[in-house]
């Protein structure tokens, strides 16, 4: 069982939720400038998170399907998050605040492993993100994305994949096709 699937497996155990709210397409979760420590798994539909620099949107991290999702900067420093989180379709989404999820998570020193492992895992994804950023060419960001998530592809519309990789749609488009 992956660490995902473990953790969400030992919340449904204990009904931890505090509630499911359901976001239509387009719509924000979080507002940048907003504090937001809440913790939140999607059971449908996807979202993005992204940032706002001098009108232009950087798409950071994708959430989708089966997957935990929150505003850390802000979870972990308890200050107004810097990113927006916006729902791409119709997205179904389980919350639980912080207290209560932190309570979960010292409650059992195997709840406290699995969440430092997905920390860790986190960490390793967001580094392998700024390498990504850091290589010159398309072709080899998108294989590399390709190869480290080829689900992302079935997940979520070319247009944010594209800014996601730093890249016009046109471009990606023609990368897909050769």
């Amino acid at each position: 069982m992956d660490l995902i699937t473990a953790l969400y497996s030992n919340l449904e155990q204990v009904n931890c939720w505090d509630k499911t709210i359901t976001l239509n397409r387009n719509e924000y979760l979080t507002l940048a400038g907003t504090m937001d420590t809440n913790v939140y798994y999607i059971e449908t539909g996807s979202l993005k998170i992204s940032i706002i620099l001098d009108d232009c949107e950087h798409i950071v991290r994708f959430g989708y399907r089966h997957n935990f999702i929150a505003a850390l900067d802000s979870f972990i420093t308890h200050t107004p998050t810097d990113f927006y989180i916006q729902a791409l379709k119709k997205t179904t989404i389980k919350v639980i605040h912080k207290e209560r999820y932190l309570e979960f998570i010292r409650s059992n020193s195997n709840h406290q492993s699995l969440w430092d492992s997905l920390l860790q895992n986190l960490i390793l994804q967001q580094l392998e993100r700024e390498k990504d950023l850091l290589i010159k060419s398309p072709k080899e960001r998108y294989i590399r994305v390709l190869q480290r998530s080829p689900h992302l592809f079935q997940e979520i519309p070319n247009k944010y994949i594209a800014t996601y990789l730093g890249m016009s749609p046109e471009t990606l488009s023609r990368l897909k096709k050769s």
